[in-house]
Order: structure tokens, then C-alpha cells, then sequence
């Protein structure tokens, strides 16, 4: 386990190939939270309407997670990605041709099941291919992707809204899609395991370990304060004055934020212990969720992406690794049953606020998020300093 599989050359390497995946699945994963203004308005609904539509595709994107990791032990990581994606591509399009907020609820729930396939596929492949030592290098590596896919999400969707219709933003994540479909002919599949645990195998050793229950919880404390965070960001922003447009541009900050964060983070891992960077990463989320509460300006909101994007790279990527190693035996299900747990997270979280987002009451908001994020990280953090890396089987 030295490395990816070797790719033909004149293609694309199987880690710019994951990147890939990690940008358009993150370009669709994003592209919504700078319109739930815009949709809200189109379809003559209250904003709590549109933030419970984004907070469906959250939800179904995390319940099918531990199908997907299922999926990929019984079918191959790059067969199961690329038949997940081509679903995804002609529902996000369905997205665009919604008439009503109940049927872009339905569209975009459905599409987030299917999309979810894409970044815990990649996890699990660089956790099948890629040593234990070098893999947070590797995984901060895939938040190059999820930083693209962010920014032009952020800044590119609300300028979509403003200038001509949130409903070319699905046209386009959706045809980027179905692109991404025919590049992935060029990864190689990984090495397949002799005999792959069966779904209650892995089930039964997830259940018997409690550490990877906890990694677990851990996840779904991150996607409820830091996901969270960033989905009411645009709107938080709006509801200080500022134009759709400005408030993705705003966002669009914490994409940046996220591709210089990954480059720091990928050489630190290599000096610093997994725990210091968690403790590193809760302690940037509480200064940005506090700062948010106490004012939604626009300049103030543009050093809060800065903050929570530094805090997902330095936090998410440690807890991330943490769950490919914590249980090697039943991998593809712990990466699958993580992103599930992150993203049921943020989905109940965004849908727990929605009442207060739509009264304009961002700083409870954004306070709540603050004092979540500290015994999230100080848990986090001790645990991670207490615990120990497997020895590999011989």
C-alpha cells in the first residue's frame, strides 16, 4: 500500500482524478445555500420553505451513506462512483425544472442521495491505496477539490441567482456531472480484498468498538456547527442588506480559505499530532460562529469564511483520517457511516434553526454554533491524544 494504482499515461492520475470528484460533487453540494433567498422568492415561499429543501438533500445525502459504503465492497469503488453520479447528473437537472418548492425538495434530496457517493468513495479509495502515514497529506490533498467546488459555488451560484436564475446553477452542476461520469473510465479500480466483510459484519465491529462510535458522534457535531455554520451564511449575510451576489461572493472566501487551509494542513500533519489540529480547528469555529453573532456585516462575514474554512481543513481533515484508521477491517462502512453521521448533522441542524433564520435572528443563531463547538472540540481533542493507531495485520 504505497500508492494509488498507476494511470496510462497522458491522463489524469487517480488523485487529480478524486479532486475532480470532490469539486463538481462539492460545486452541487454548495450551489444552493447562496439562492435559498432567491428560490424563496421565485417560488412564493418563506425562507424557512427553501431552508428545509436544502436541508432534505443534506439529510438523504447522509442516511445513504453506509449504502454506498456497502455498495463499494460488493460492486468496485470506481463502478459504484461512477453509476452514483450518472443518477445524480439527471435528478440535479430535474432540479432546475422544479415548479414547485416541494418538487425541488424531492429533486434535491433525491440528488444528494446519489451524489453522496462521491466524496466518501474517494476517502475510501485513498484509505485502500494510500499508506497510513501519508494519508492526511493525500486527504487534505482532496480539499483542493472540495475548495474549487466551494468558491465557485459560492460566488458563481449567487451571481447566477442575481443576473439571471438559480435554476442554470442545476444546469450546470448537473452537465458537469454527467462530464465527470466519462472521466472517471480512466481510474483504476483498487485491488479488491479477497473476501470483503459482509454489511452486518461491519455493522457488528462498528458497533463493538467505541471509539469508532465516538468518531462518529464526533462527525455529527462537526456537520451540525461547521456545516451548519457555512449553509445560513449567505442568508445571514442578506438578512444585513447585502444583494445575493455579494453574499456569495462572501462565501466564496471560505473556498480560498479552504485551498490555502489544505496546503498548511497537509505539511503539518507531518509535525504536528492529529489532536492539535482538531483542538486547533474547534478553537478557529468557536472565534468565527462568535464573530458572526455579533455582527452579519459583510466585511465581518468575509473574516468568518476565512475562519470556519481554515477550521474545516485543520478539524474535518484529522477527523476524517481518524475514521480510515480506526477500524481497517471495516473501512469502506466506517468512511460511509462518518460522512452519514456529518451530514444527518448538518441537515437537522440547518432544519432545528430554520424558524430562527427566518426571523432574522442570526446572532442566537450563530451563538448557538459557537458554544456547541467547545466541548465538540475539547472532546475531540482528548480523545484523539489518548488514542492509538492499530497495529496492521500480519
Amino acid at each position: 500500500m504505497s500508492g494509488p494504482p498507476p494511470s496510462p499515461p497522458g491522463r489524469l492520475g487517480p488523485q487529480r482524478l478524486l479532486q475532480l470528484t470532490t469539486t463538481v460533487s462539492t460545486l452541487d453540494r454548495f450551489a444552493m445555500p447562496p439562492m435559498l433567498v432567491a428560490i424563496a422568492a421565485d417560488l412564493d415561499v418563506p425562507l424557512a420553505a427553501a431552508v428545509t429543501a436544502a436541508g432534505a438533500y443534506y439529510l438523504v445525502y447522509g442516511l445513504g451513506q453506509p449504502l454506498w459504503g456497502f455498495a463499494s465492497d460488493r460492486f468496485g469503488r470506481v463502478r459504484t462512483l461512477r453509476m452514483s453520479l450518472l443518477v445524480a447528473s439527471g435528478l440535479t437537472l430535474l432540479s432546475a425544472l422544479s415548479p414547485t418548492i416541494l418538487v425541488l425538495g424531492i429533486a434535491r434530496g433525491l440528488a444528494g442521495g446519489f451524489f453522496g457517493a462521491a466524496y466518501p468513495s474517494a476517502l475510501i479509495y485513498l484509505g485502500d491505496t494510500v499508506e497510513p502515514l501519508k494519508r492526511q497529506r493525500a486527504i487534505a490533498g482532496l480539499m483542493v477539490g472540495v475548495a474549487l467546488g466551494t468558491a465557485a459555488a459560492s460566488a458563481g451560484a449567487g451571481l447566477l441567482a442575481d443576473a439571471t436564475s438559480w435554476r442554470l446553477a442545476f444546469v450546470i452542476t448537473g452537465v458537469a456531472s454527467l462530464l465527470l461520469v466519462a472521466a472517471l473510465r480512466a481510474l483504476p479500480e483498487p485491488a479488491a480484498s479477497a473476501s470483503p466483510p459482509t454489511p452486518l459484519a461491519s455493522l457488528g465491529s462498528i458497533r463493538r468498538s467505541p471509539v469508532t462510535l465516538l468518531v462518529l458522534a464526533f462527525a455529527f457535531g462537526e456537520g451540525v456547527v461547521l456545516l451548519g455554520a457555512l449553509t445560513l451564511l449567505p442568508p445571514a449575510v442578506e438578512s444585513a442588506g447585502a444583494t445575493a451576489t455579494v453574499a456569495g461572493l462572501v462565501t466564496g472566501v471560505y473556498g480560498l480559505a479552504v485551498l490555502v487551509g489544505s496546503r498548511g494542513v497537509g505539511r503539518l500533519s507531518e509535525r504536528w499530532h492529529p489532536s492539535r489540529l482538531i483542538l486547533l480547528g474547534a478553537s478557529l469555529a468557536v472565534a468565527g460562529a462568535g464573530l458572526l453573532a455579533w455582527s452579519q456585516a459583510p466585511a465581518v462575514a468575509v473574516v468568518v469564511a476565512t475562519l470556519l474554512g481554515l477550521a474545516w481543513t485543520s478539524m474535518h481533515s484529522s477527523l476524517q483520517t481518524w475514521a480510515t484508521e480506526v477500524l481497517p477491517g471495516a473501512r469502506a462502512a466506517v468512511v460511509s457511516f462518518f460522512a452519514g453521521a456529518l451530514f444527518v448533522g448538518s441537515s437537522l441542524g440547518a432544519v432545528a434553526v430554520a424558524g430562527l433564520a427566518d426571523r432574522g435572528a442570526f446572532d442566537v443563531v450563530y451563538a448557538g454554533y459557537a458554544l456547541l463547538a467547545v466541548p465538540l472540540g475539547l472532546v475531540a481533542w482528548r480523545t484523539r491524544a489518548r488514542w492509538q493507531r492499530p497495529e496492521p495485520a500480519s
